[in-house]
């Protein structure tokens, strides 16, 4: 049987502005996605009956409910084979963190999907699917670094520097909802250029709202700050601090609370997801 596996990327928010809150409860936002090497691993398995079966089941997740599966619903009308699909899924991207774990899982099931399954669609029209999903897919399925504006969804390539990265998350999760109805939440903040961005000059706009609601974010965003500029990715829980050698993210890491987890990790402009698949998809024609 065929078998694709594939790197589910972690991203980060380098900056994150809230300007504007729609009528339909989404805020209109600017932020710089940025990848990271930190991944969960998509195994797929073309199978001869036409289910869809995912292993292991997330805890406290139906079945129909998984990101995962959802994505591969969508997918499944426009196949170009009676087969069905066995994924497994090996998880190290903690939920709630505002690293887009759930987001990039979905994301790499439909670009694994539009391939095994021969859906043909153009990434672009693969990213206007993905945006059924949430707002966050269509940045993994665009496979590159960019500045967003919209909900997230309006795209334009760029290429940050990829320094070293320590990632800390405090022992909590942060339900982005929650995060978005919270009344003291700056709506506000004045639209900026990509060349403002990219020289990172905004900051994070839930980072207040996280740290007033959540104890443990305001503790580690604090510790963090010990040691340089340290942000906030999405609506949290993670925080992030760039270095520009791994030897000096990693003795700040040595340092930090047993009580936190930490990953030193690297930015990435594309997507490790992507990399793989064409690779995978170059050897399928050699």
């Amino acid at each position: 049987m065929t078998t694709l596996t594939l790197p589910s990327p972690a991203k980060l928010n380098l900056f994150l502005h809230i300007t504007s809150r729609r009528n339909d409860g989404y805020h209109e936002l600017q932020t710089l996605f940025q990848f990271i090497d930190l991944c969960d691993e998509l195994r797929f398995t073309l199978t001869d009956h036409p289910d869809i079966s995912l292993i292991p089941e997330i805890s406290g997740v139906d079945h129909e409910d998984n990101l995962i599966v959802k994505a591969a619903r969508l997918l499944e009308t426009h196949k170009k084979t009676q087969q069905g699909i066995a994924i497994s899924i090996s998880k190290i991207l903690p939920m709630g963190g505002g690293i887009g774990g759930g987001s990039s899982n979905a994301a790499t099931t439909l670009l694994a999907l539009n391939t095994l399954w021969k859906c043909d669609f153009s990434l672009e029209a693969l990213a206007q699917l993905g945006k059924q999903l949430g707002a966050d897919v269509p940045i993994f399925v665009f496979g590159h670094s960019a500045f967003a504006e919209g909900i997230g969804e309006k795209l334009t390539r760029t290429s940050p520097k990829t320094p070293y990265y320590l990632l800390l998350k405090p022992n909590c999760e942060v339900p982005t909802g929650q995060i978005f109805t919270d009344k003291y939440l700056t709506r506000d903040t004045p639209a900026i250029r990509i060349s403002h961005a990219l020289k990172l000059e905004g900051h994070n706009d839930c980072l207040e709202v996280a740290r007033r609601l959540y104890s443990e974010v305001d503790e580690a965003f604090l510790w963090l700050t010990q040691f340089g500029d340290a942000k906030l990715t999405g609506t949290g829980a993670c925080l992030f601090l760039a270095f520009e050698s791994i030897d000096e993210a990693k003795r700040v890491e040595a340092c930090a609370p047993e009580k936190w987890q930490t990953w030193v990790c690297r930015g990435c402009n594309t997507s490790p997801a992507h990399d793989v698949l064409n690779q995978w998809i170059a050897s399928q024609h050699t």
